[in-house]
C-alpha cells in the first residue's frame, strides 16, 4: 500500500509541476501581448499621422483602398459618437494594417482630445467606439515673488498658462490685475490632469494666496450642494457684484481723473471713465447683471451701451467698434455676458473701451469703491466650510514664497 501510495503522490506532484509550467507559459505568453485601445499590436503595422491641411477622413481612409461601402457604414456607426467631417487639421491618428498586407486598413484610430480617441475597426464588421484615456489628477503648489508680470512668473516655473487664466477669474473680483506690483507675491495648490503621464490642464484650484497691494487675498475652494465655488477665510464669496473690468487681459490706458489733458481736443478737461486699451474686436463683458438702458450712436460717445444694475448702479461702456448681436434697449444680461466689441468710434484715438460707473446718478472711480460680495455660504455650511478653511490654510502656510522664479513646481 505505501508504495501505491508513494505513486500516487508522485503522480499528483508531476501533475502539479505540469500544471505550473503551463501557467508560467500562459503569462509569458500574455505578457507578450502589447495592445492600442484594445487591438494587438504584435500582429499590425502601426504607424502615426497627423490630419493635413483640407484632409478629410474620406480621403485618408480611401488611400489605404477602403471601400467605400465600408467608409459609409463607419459614418452611419458614428453619427451618435462623434461627426466624422469635424476632424482637426494637425490632430494625431494611428493607422493599423495587416503585417502581410501593409496597404490593408484593419484599424483607425483619431484623437479627438488628449482624453477621447476615436477607434474604427475595418477588420472583420465594422464598428466604431469612443475611448477614454484615464486621467490621473496630481496635487502641484506653486508660490513666487513678482517682478514682471504673474503670467511671466508662471511660465518661468513652467506651470501650464491655463493657471494664469483661472487664477484671474477667481480673483477677478478682488485683484485689478492690470495694476500687479513688483514685489506681489502668490501661493496657489491645484490638480493637474495627466494622461499618460503627461500634463494636459488644470483641473482646479484647491486653495490660493495672493499677496497684492499690501494686502492678502485667501481663495479656498468650497463645494456646496449645488457647486464648486471660491470663498475667503470669512466664507464671503470671492464673486463679488461687479468684476474688476469690462475686458481681460488689457492694460489701462488712462484713469479716472478730474484732469486730464484730451488727445484729441488738445485741453485739459475731466476724465470721469477708465479706458482699457486693447485690440479692435476684444470682446467687452457687463461687469455685471442689469438691463440695457440704452445701446446707440453718438458724436462724442461712439457706438455705446449703457446699462442699469439696480437702483444703485449703472455703468457704461463708450467708443465700441460694434454692439453684441441681440443687445438693445430693454434686453436683460448677465455679469461676464458680451455686450460689445473694442474700437476707437465717436471723439477717440486708438482702440479701447471707456468704461463709466455711477452710484446714486453720480460718476465715480470703481477702484476707489468697496462692492460687497453677491453671495455667502449659508449657516448650514460653515461648520464644513471651516474644516476645509482650516486644512488649506495650514497648507499654504508652509509654503515658502519662492524669489528665484525659474524653480519648478512641487507635487503633493
Amino acid at each position: 500500500m505505501s508504495e501505491i501510495s508513494n505513486l500516487a503522490n508522485a503522480g499528483l506532484a508531476g501533475v502539479a509541476i505540469a500544471l505550473i509550467i503551463a501557467i508560467i507559459i500562459i503569462v509569458k505568453s500574455v505578457k507578450k501581448i502589447n495592445t492600442d485601445f484594445g487591438i494587438d499590436t504584435s500582429l499590425v503595422v502601426k504607424k502615426i499621422h497627423f490630419v493635413k491641411r483640407n484632409e478629410t477622413l474620406s480621403k485618408i481612409l480611401l488611400n489605404y483602398k477602403t471601400p467605400y461601402k465600408k467608409i459609409y457604414r463607419a459614418q452611419i456607426l458614428s453619427e451618435n459618437l462623434f461627426d466624422l467631417r469635424k476632424i482637426i487639421y494637425g490632430h494625431k491618428y494611428y493607422s493599423y494594417s495587416s503585417t502581410e498586407n501593409p496597404n490593408l486598413l484593419q484599424h483607425f484610430v483619431y484623437e479627438i482630445s488628449p482624453i477621447d480617441y476615436l477607434v474604427i475597426n475595418f477588420k472583420d464588421t465594422v464598428s466604431v467606439d469612443i475611448i477614454h484615456k484615464k486621467i490621473v489628477l496630481k496635487k502641484k503648489i506653486v508660490s513666487g515673488v513678482i517682478k514682471n508680470s504673474l503670467y511671466k512668473s508662471l511660465t518661468e516655473q513652467n506651470v501650464d498658462p491655463e493657471l494664469v487664466i483661472n487664477l484671474s477669474e477667481i480673483y477677478a473680483w478682488q485683484i485689478d490685475f492690470y495694476r500687479i506690483m513688483e514685489g506681489d507675491k502668490y501661493k496657489v495648490i491645484y490638480e493637474e490632469n495627466y494622461v499618460d503621464d503627461k500634463p494636459i490642464g488644470i483641473n482646479k484650484i484647491i486653495g490660493a494666496e495672493f499677496f497684492h497691494r499690501k494686502e492678502n487675498y485667501f481663495a479656498i475652494n468650497f463645494k456646496t450642494d449645488n457647486k464648486n465655488d471660491y470663498y475667503d477665510e470669512e466664507g464671503n464669496s470671492l464673486q463679488k457684484t461687479f468684476l474688476k473690468a469690462p475686458i481681460k487681459f488689457s492694460r489701462i490706458s488712462s484713469r479716472f481723473t478730474y484732469r486730464r489733458f484730451h488727445p484729441v481736443q488738445k485741453r485739459y478737461k475731466a476724465h470721469l471713465g477708465t479706458d482699457y486699451a486693447a485690440p479692435q474686436g476684444t470682446p467687452i463683458l457687463a461687469v455685471g447683471d442689469g438691463i440695457i438702458t440704452a445701446a446707440k450712436y453718438s458724436k462724442y460717445n461712439g457706438r455705446y451701451i449703457k446699462m442699469k444694475h439696480n437702483g444703485t448702479y449703472s455703468t457704461q461702456y463708450l467708443h465700441m467698434y460694434k454692439i453684441a448681436s441681440g443687445i438693445r434697449a430693454g434686453v436683460k444680461v448677465k455679469q461676464g455676458q458680451v455686450i460689445g466689441y473694442v474700437g476707437h468710434t465717436g471723439l477717440a484715438r486708438g482702440n479701447h473701451v471707456c468704461f463709466r460707473f455711477w452710484i446714486n446718478g453720480k460718476q465715480v472711480d470703481p477702484f476707489k469703491q468697496k462692492i460687497p460680495s453677491s453671495k455667502s455660504l449659508s449657516k448650514k455650511y460653515l461648520d464644513d466650510f471651516n474644516g476645509v478653511k482650516e486644512k488649506i490654510i495650514t497648507e499654504l502656510k508652509n509654503i515658502n514664497f519662492v524669489e528665484n522664479n525659474n524653480t519648478s513646481t512641487a507635487s503633493l
